[in-house]
């Protein structure tokens, strides 16, 4: 199953001095943190704000060079993550023909900003990566966690407010490792 999912913004993660890009889940609330090159931040952000080059980016060349064969894109689709590795294919369609194409999501992702076309992530990928966004529009409560799971949930939440992404995926992996535990104790 696929999830439609939109570019909520470019950051840079301080401690590692690396640039992510946010893909937001808004139908389930959750977000979807990539990190990405520099040109590549560069050009997502660029596109975000609005604001054009007065040369072509290489982003900026493809559009073009489809544009020129009547080729479009239907979508992109942030389809696998592999020992810590995103995967995307880019579904290019001309001329009658269709042609998944793969390629980083960082490229797939300034690509469908340019061109419009929708992104989706595959929820395999979601499931394993995505860290749930629960403050949406109103301030969080300060409650005191009544066992470690929900600490480690507080936690993770904290560290996605702070754009300590590296941190919030470890503790992502923690909870599921708890998660797991606490089935097979079930069982």
């Amino acid at each position: 199953m696929l999830v439609a999912v939109r570019v909520d913004r470019v950051t840079l993660d301080t401690t590692n001095n690396r640039f992510i890009v946010i893909l937001r889940d808004d139908q389930n609330h959750r977000l979807l943190p990539i990190v990405v090159g520099s040109n590549e931040a560069q050009a997502i952000a660029l596109h975000l704000e609005k604001i054009i080059p007065p040369r072509p980016l290489t982003h900026d060349l493809m559009r073009n060079l489809l544009d020129s064969i009547d080729a479009r894109i239907a979508r992109v689709v942030v389809n696998d993550l592999r020992d810590s590795t995103y995967y995307a294919l880019i579904a290019l369609k001309w001329d009658g023909n269709q042609q998944d194409v793969d390629a980083r999501p960082s490229d797939a992702i300034a690509l469908a900003l340019r061109l419009h076309a929708p992104i989706f992530v595959d929820e395999k990928v979601m499931r394993r990566a995505a860290i749930k966004d629960r403050y949406l529009d109103e301030a969080p409560e300060e409650e005191e966690p009544e066992d470690r799971l929900e600490m480690l949930n507080m936690e993770l939440q904290k560290a996605v407010d702070d754009e300590r992404f590296e941190d919030a995926a470890k503790l992502r992996d923690e909870i599921q490792q708890l998660k797991q535990q606490q089935d097979e104790n079930k069982n």
